[in-house]
């Protein structure tokens, strides 16, 4: 039986996540941010992991009321083109 494929090789592996300077490899990071190339400072939105129901509430409210009104204008708007055609039609 054959040991070959057991031995490990001497060359290390690289991996995307690491700096690597040569001619040919570009440095890349995946996990550094990404910074923009503008000259105007780059603004920082720290965002709380804390949730505030009430908020939640509210604006599920608001798209339920604003669907039951799309749906109040459709249903209405055929209604009316519905009589319209009726009173064509005489």
């Amino acid at each position: 039986m054959s040991t070959e494929s057991l031995h490990r090789t001497s060359k290390d592996i690289e991996t995307p996540s690491q700096n690597v300077e040569t001619n040919n490899v570009v440095k890349l990071d995946v996990l550094k941010p990404k910074v923009k190339t503008s000259n105007s400072p780059v603004v920082v939105k720290e965002v709380s992991k804390r949730v505030n129901i009430d908020t939640l509430k509210q604006r599920l409210y608001e798209e339920k009321k604003k669907e039951k009104v799309k749906r109040t204008i459709i249903l209405s708007s055929f209604i009316v083109s519905l009589g319209a055609l009726t009173m064509l039609t005489y």
